[in-house]
């Protein structure tokens, strides 16, 4: 997720030179442990609160009995599930695989488009149809993580004081609250907290987990795979529905290969393997030796760990570290979004960078203001992190079930591994997962159904976004016309030429801007010196400064005509003017007064025709998702007081 942007690629470079350690080296890669450990692990690690909880919840509508054999079972599936899921698959295998540093699904996605003549287009758009579909169930994941987290940590106050119970539900609000308040002052300053409250977290929770282990060390039977494939093998009625509640220990996986990008592979998996790894397992293994010792203790094992004393400590410390968990879910829904926007399947919207030194620091007000509102929602209709639970399996599954599905696919492209190896590796993952998926569907009625309906909803707007824009797209081309062509009319018009430098914004360099043409056509004038600039999204999360402009004539060297092209990464804010800035008089017929330019944006406004070009339901919703585009003016980083708005109108 993108709340941290930190460079990895010369560290994590395979290629590199041996290079003598350093004191400075080791630092720089602690301190990259530290930051990940306070953004990537927060969902995850906190996921010992409430996983084991719900899984021996008895008020469940398929409950399990906190018997010995069902105990050692369940925590032998938490374990080897996480080591399966988690270890095996998304640290040893899919962190391999990434789009020029970036991961996750949406980086999956562009690098199929970039991979994707190699299977045909037919598997290539259903490809990256699953791919967005699991985008948009992280859109869902990042709704239920602050509430339940949050809601699971709060309601630590009924063990220390059950009279403060009815206080739980108001004060996770008022939390959540002050939370998305303060998003737009970005996270800055709090991040530079987060990594040593982590630690600080993963420590009490490993030490508490010792604690229980000590007093009854039986639980360690749970570490043998025979009990976990004994209990599902010997008791599936019972596993199958445990399942369901089994998954929460591994919800946040997909922010470690979402993450990579910002903080490289290896640090990554330094703090996994050696911190967040163990304190969680050692957490789940005296949790269930705690309910070994007294099955009562499935009320609220994890705060009972703890002595009385120290209760209310806990209470605040897991307060804390689900804040940080919810706030890195938050963000990578404002760097989905973002990078949805970028490759065209939403709008582009209004994104604020909060850091002047980290690029990837966000802030997407609408998205931020619609979670804020869905938190709310969830917290007061659950009111428990229980029955919030029901809900949260479906979207972790699903995102998974699509990383995997994406990530054997690209392997085989990046790797050439033997088909026959792969199929094998994704039939044994994808069984593990489905599994899981199955388990989860059955909550259907009691939760489950949100995060599909969450899901479905935003893979509609977004393959509706998608569709209309390719629409459009075409519309326009037709009204635009050839931009050679255009240049040579202009040529023979000999049209009025005023003194100044205009800047039309284009979307390449085939057609003309409609800008121009109106200005042309009804002003009958034009401007000295003219740069027509296009503004492409590439699918790398950066690119390089010698390849970011491109420059072209247009067939002539004397009539003050020229065509630019700048190239941005998804991650990357497209800045026109510094773009612009520094280029060579040569090359753009002149000297560029930037100072002084006008910049011209060419509107649309969209209304339905009569086009069969989609269901009229699916026009509507594309022209309403087309109001939440953000100004241009502010996209590009243009002077607002000289940017100058001409509109036409297109039929959908």
């Amino acid at each position: 997720m993108a709340e941290q942007h930190v460079t990895t690629s010369d560290m994590e470079s395979p290629s590199e030179s041996p290079v003598v350690k350093t004191p400075v080296r080791d630092t720089v890669r602690l301190a990259m442990v530290v930051a990940a450990l306070g953004v990537v692990f927060g969902d995850i690690g906190t996921s010992p609160l409430y996983a084991l909880q719900t899984v021996f919840n008895p008020h469940d509508p398929h409950p399990v009995p906190a018997t010995e054999y069902n105990v050692l079972g369940v925590v032998s599936l938490m374990f080897w599930s996480v080591t399966i899921i988690v270890t095996v698959f998304y640290v040893v295998l899919a962190m391999r695989v990434d789009n020029d540093g970036e991961g996750g699904v949406m980086a999956l996605i562009t690098l199929m488009r970039r991979l994707g003549t190699r299977w045909g287009r037919k598997a290539t758009i259903g490809l990256a149809a699953l791919g967005i579909f699991g985008a948009s169930l992280f859109f869902g994941d990042s709704m239920i993580t602050p509430a339940i987290s949050v809601l699971s940590a709060v309601e630590g106050l009924r063990v220390v004081e059950p009279s403060m119970g009815e206080l739980v539900v108001p004060i996770t609000a008022v939390i959540i609250f002050g939370l998305f308040l303060v998003q737009k002052r970005g996270t800055a300053a709090v991040g530079r907290v987060f990594g040593p409250v982590m630690i600080v977290w993963f420590t009490v929770i490993g030490a508490l987990g010792v604690i229980g282990i000590v007093d009854d060390p039986a639980i360690l039977r749970a570490l043998s795979p025979t009990y976990a494939i004994g209990f599902v093998a010997g008791h599936f009625g019972i596993a199958f529905f445990a399942l369901a509640a089994v998954v929460l220990a591994f919800t946040g996986a997909e922010a470690l290969y979402a993450d990579m990008g910002h903080f490289g592979r290896r640090s990554i998996t330094r703090a996994w393997l050696f911190l967040v790894f163990p304190a969680c397992m050692l957490s789940y293994l005296g949790q269930g030796a705690l309910i070994l010792h007294d099955p009562s203790n499935v009320s609220s094992p994890f705060f009972l760990l703890a002595p009385s004393w120290g209760r209310v400590a806990l209470v605040l410390l897991a307060t804390a570290a689900t804040v940080i968990a919810s706030q890195a879910v938050i963000t990578g829904a404002y760097s989905v979004a973002s990078q949805a926007a970028r490759i065209g399947y939403l709008p582009r919207l209004r994104i604020a960078h909060t850091s002047e030194t980290e690029m990837g620091q966000i802030y997407v007000p609408w998205v931020n203001w619609l979670l804020m509102v869905s938190v709310l929602t969830l917290i007061f209709a659950f009111r428990s992190s229980t029955a919030l639970a029901y809900a949260y399996g479906v979207a972790v599954t699903g995102t998974i079930t699509t990383t995997i599905t994406l990530f054997f696919f690209i392997a085989r492209v990046k790797w050439g591994t033997p088909r026959w190896v792969l199929i094998a590796g994704a039939v044994l993952l994808l069984t593990v997962d489905l599994l899981f998926l199955a388990a989860n569907l059955t909550k259907i009625t009691h939760g489950a159904w949100l995060p599909l309906l969450i899901g479905v909803t935003i893979f509609t707007v977004m393959t509706t976004w998608e569709r209309g824009r390719e629409i459009v797209t075409t519309e326009r081309a037709r009204a635009e016309g050839s931009l050679r062509e255009f240049v040579e009319e202009v040529r023979k018009k000999k049209l009025t030429r005023v003194p100044g430098m205009a800047v039309f914004l284009n979307r390449g360099k085939e057609t003309a801007p409609l800008a121009m043409r109106a200005n042309c056509d009804h002003n009958h004038v034009r401007h000295d010196h003219v740069v027509i600039m296009s503004i492409e999204t590439e699918p790398v999360p950066r690119v390089p400064a010698d390849q970011r402009v491109e420059i072209d004539d247009l067939g002539y060297s004397d009539d003050g005509i020229t065509h630019v092209t700048a190239r941005f990464g998804y991650m990357e804010r497209p800045d026109v003017p510094r773009a612009l800035a520094g280029l060579d008089p040569v090359e753009t017929e002149g000297k560029l007064r930037l100072d002084q330019a006008s910049y011209f944006l060419s509107k649309i406004e969209l209304q339905t025709g009569d086009e069969p070009t989609m269901a009229r339901w699916r026009k509507r919703l594309f022209i309403a998702t087309s109001y939440l585009a953000a100004d241009a003016a502010e996209t590009f980083a243009l002077p607002r007081d000289r940017t100058v708005v001409m509109g036409s109108r297109i039929d959908v």
